[in-house]
């Protein structure tokens, strides 16, 4: 669980992101995010670009944990990443969201 003191992290605008990515984000519906979603992020050196691993049902969000994660390393560092997706249409939909 998230501490208390830390609660703040469930909203998508502590992150540190660029308005115009918060307001894409909001333009959605999504202005915070899950406990474990939060947790992930909070993991070890993870925002610093240590490994990963986790598991979650299909819709559970696991895609927005990946995309804070390339999204702060690449505006943070100047580099690129590559997003591993496991169908053409999530492909096409990310491609589009991501532009």
């Amino acid at each position: 669980n998230v501490p208390e003191d830390q609660a703040d992290k469930l909203l998508l605008a502590s992150w540190g992101l660029p308005k115009a990515v918060l307001d894409k984000y909001h333009s959605l519906g999504v202005v915070q995010m899950f406990e474990w979603q939060a947790e992930c992020l909070m993991l070890g050196q993870v925002l610093e670009g240590k490994n990963l691993v986790y598991s979650a049902p299909t819709s559970a969000g696991k895609t927005l944990v990946a995309e804070l994660l390339i999204l702060k390393r690449v505006l943070e560092t100047r580099k690129k990443a590559l997003l591993i997706l496991p169908f053409v249409s999530v492909a096409k939909e990310k491609k589009c969201y991501l532009q």
